[in-house]
């Protein structure tokens, strides 16, 4: 029976049933707008002494860590805890200097993992000019959280850090 005479005979179910499993080609698909992501911890590696940040993002509750460095640590838990610390840090200076520009953080979003590293950009608005920097995640999301700017991961990054964890299989075995 063709297409046709199925949607003649059975009438608008049959055409629900085509639009539903239909699926639209690959060059017409959008691919999938980053999500917003919170930064829900830091913690030490036990082994290693790494810290590392933990964040999850807001549509799906997938979740991923990346190691960062000590500083950087400490640059993400200030803001987080509220405390003020006695003189500015490094990602306080910089939101002082964009302040007094005329500069602000609008986002961050965490682009890629490649190579076991991650890769960031921050995007700023300089008097109505979008301005996109490249820069290390860990410090990104310390300039976002003091900006209260929101944080974004490509899925990629999401898919990627899974397949980071996942154990290797045995050899001759397929998943």
């Amino acid at each position: 029976m063709t297409v046709r005479a199925a949607v003649v005979r059975h009438g608008i179910p049959v055409l629900v049933a085509l639009a539903l499993s239909a699926e639209a080609p690959l060059a017409q698909q959008a691919p999938a707008a980053p999500q917003e992501v919170s930064v829900v911890g830091l913690f030490v590696s036990p082994g290693s002494g790494q810290p590392h940040v933990v964040l999850q993002g807001k549509r799906d509750g997938r979740r991923f860590a990346m190691a960062i460095g000590l500083a950087e640590a400490n640059g993400i838990a200030v803001p987080l805890e509220n405390r003020v610390p006695p003189r500015p840090l490094t990602h306080d200076l910089f939101l002082t200097l964009f302040g007094r520009l005329r500069v602000t953080v609008t986002k961050v979003v965490i682009t890629d993992l490649r190579d076991d590293i991650y890769y960031a950009t921050v995007y700023l608005d300089a008097s109505g000019k979008e301005m996109q920097l490249d820069s290390r995640p860990s410090d990104a999301i310390a300039l976002a959280i003091r900006a209260k700017a929101p944080v974004f991961a490509e899925d990629r990054v999401f898919e990627k850090s899974e397949r980071l964890l996942s154990p290797p299989s045995p050899p001759g075995q397929r998943i």
